[in-house]
This record gives C-alpha cells, structure tokens and sequence, in this order.
C-alpha cells in the first residue's frame, strides 16, 4: 500500500480541525487535513448559519480561551463585507449568578453591565425579564457556515490542503510518527490532530477518553412579529417549568434561533432518527417569554452535541496524537482559540493546555 507522507494530519474538517489547520499554517506548516463527509455537509455539528457568542463564563479556563479565541476571530475578520463576529451583545438572565460574572468580565475589560428587568424590557421589546439582567456588548454571533468557507480559503492560501470526501479508518502510532489508514493507502504524518465529533471513540478506540455522549438536539429559528432589536440571550429558567437552559440569536433571513440546551436523545451519529423532541414545550417558551416571536413559526434544525459528564473540553496530547473533543454545545465560539491551542499541542510535545481540559 503506497503511503503520502505530511507533516501535520488533521482528521477531521469541521470548524475545529480547519481552526486547528488555519492555526498551524499560518506558523509556517503545511497541514492537510481529511474530512470523510463533502464540502458544507450537515452530518457534524458546524453546519448552520449561525452560534451564540456567548461571553458569560465564570471560570478562568473558559475565559482564558475566549479571550483567545476573540483575537482569532478579529484576525479572520471580514467576509462579503460582514465581520465574521457579530457583536451586536448578549443578554444573561434567570437562576444564575450574573453578579459574579460580570465581575469577571469586568476585570478582564469585558464589557458587561447590570440591568433591571424594566430597563432590559425597553432595550429590548420582543423579550420579556423578570429579575436583574446581565447586558455586555461583547458578545454576539459568530457567522458559522461563513466562517469555514473562510478558514477553508486561508489554509489553501497558506499551502496547506483540505481533502474533502476523504474517510480515514484507522489511525495508528508509530515509532517514527502516525500512519492514516485510507481506502487503498496509506498517509504518514510526522503528528495528527483528531478532531472528530461524534466519533472520536470510534477513531481513538484506545485512547483513554472521557465518556462522550452523542445527542440529537432540535433548537428552531421562529419568525419576528415586528421590527424589534435582538441580542444574542441566554435564560437560566427555573428547572421545574421547562427542560434546560435557553439560548439564542438572531440569524438574519431565518429569524431568532430559540433552543434548549443539551435536552437531547442519545443517538448513533451515523443513524440520527432526526425525530424533533421538545418542540411543544420550546414553543411554549416562545409564547410566555418571547412576546415578539410568532410560537407556531417554529422551524426546527437538527444538530449534534458530543457531549462529556461535566461539558469540560478535551484538549490534550499522548504520544504524537493530539485530540480535541467533548465540545458539548458549546465549543464553537471557541474555535479559534481551540485551533491555537491544539496548534501548540501539536507542535510542542511539552505545551499543555489548562488543567480543566487535559486527559486523565
């Protein structure tokens, strides 16, 4: 079996592998990466026009990384005339501590400041608040589909390479490197970066992973009554009164994206049953907190989670294989700033990413 050989494999193109690629070509690398599915496919998790922006964390690790990942975005910059980060802001509010958040946020010359419900309501007529909210302009949308025809071209720019429709299976470590088991050959590579999804347990049987659990997910774009303003949102609802914490955006020609987060069944990436759940009670939502939605507007969007117990990245390296996984709904904000940090993993066998997403 005949064998390429490359300095950095990436396995995987969804928007933290072409992160990761992007990252590694522009120090200079010539990374190729292998993606089994075409060019904008929906079988992953970063098909879709839009992701929340979402800068309410109030953990150091995350923010580290968000700080990071922002500076990426900034350097992507502009597509078709539009900053690929749309800060248009993002309001927090519900069961959580926003007052610790926005302290956070503060001493890390984030902008976010406290409102009352009155005040949030007349910023923002299509929503409704009960209780103080957290307000920071920061924040946004980050404009996902158009994001990875971007990274796509500056990898190409750089010399790198992205083969699409190209399944890789089997990855083995060697003394000299990483051998890529293709249809009918072989790919060497100096260090791989495996950055799968929904099969990372499947391409990394061996390794010892956190469990990942794979989710279907069904958030849904619904359409605007009227001409009202919409930030990006998060709301921390009372457990008892609907299944999980929403979140949401605007996606401009599709409406304001409204979904639960992390309420889905448990599925086979490659059989999703593509059965909306939670429809009922997302419109129900819509209809009590929502005033400038239409609730029977619902157009439902199917996605994946790959999920760990406790949502914590992966991030880590053992031997010449570097993996990153477990993004857990909320990874792709994140992006760049991931890509920088596998990056590092990748070139340096002694780079460690922080504590809270190493291996075991």
């Amino acid at each position: 079996m005949p064998a390429d050989a490359v300095e950095v494999a990436v396995v995987g193109g969804g928007v933290m592998g072409l992160a990761t690629a992007w990252e590694l070509a522009s120090r200079g690398l010539r990374p190729v990466v292998f993606e089994r599915f075409a060019r904008g496919h929906r079988h992953g998790a970063s098909h879709g026009a839009t992701r929340n922006f979402n800068n309410a964390y109030d953990e150091d690790h995350y923010l580290d990384l968000l700080v990071r990942a922002h500076e990426g975005w900034l350097r992507l910059g502009s597509v078709d005339g539009e900053p690929l980060l749309r800060l248009h802001g993002l309001v927090t509010h519900g069961e959580v501590g926003i007052a610790a958040i926005e302290r956070l946020l503060v001493e890390r010359g984030i902008h976010a400041e406290l409102l009352s419900s009155r005040e949030a309501a007349s910023r923002w007529a299509g929503m409704r608040f009960d209780g103080e909210v957290l307000f920071s302009r920061d924040a946004g949308v980050a404009r996902a589909s158009a994001a990875l025809l971007e990274l796509e071209r500056r990898i190409v720019a750089a010399d790198g390479e992205v083969r699409w429709e190209t399944p890789v299976l089997g990855i083995r470590e060697t003394d000299s490197g990483v051998d890529l088991e293709l249809a009918g050959r072989a790919v060497h590579a100096d260090v791989a970066v495996v950055t799968v999804g929904a099969w990372t347990e499947r391409m990394l049987p061996s390794m010892r992973l956190p469990r990942l659990t794979v989710t279907e997910e069904f958030p849904a774009h619904f359409r605007p009554i009227d001409g009202s303003d919409w930030p990006s949102f998060n709301h921390y609802v009372t457990p008892d009164a609907y299944p999980a914490t929403v979140y949401g955006m605007p996606t401009p020609g599709e409406g304001v994206k409204v979904g639960f987060h992390r309420v889905g069944d448990e599925v086979d990436p490659d059989a999703r049953p593509h059965a909306v759940t939670h429809a009922a009670a997302l419109s129900d939502y819509v209809r009590e907190w929502m005033p400038g939605l239409d609730p029977a507007s619902a157009v439902p969007i199917s996605c994946t989670y790959t999920s760990t117990d406790d949502s914590a990245f992966v991030l880590d390296r053992r031997g010449r294989i570097v993996v990153g996984a477990g993004f857990s709904g909320h990874g792709f904000k994140f992006a760049p700033g991931i890509g920088a940090a596998l990056a590092d993993l990748a070139v340096d066998p002694s780079a460690l990413a922080a504590p809270a997403f190493r291996l075991m």
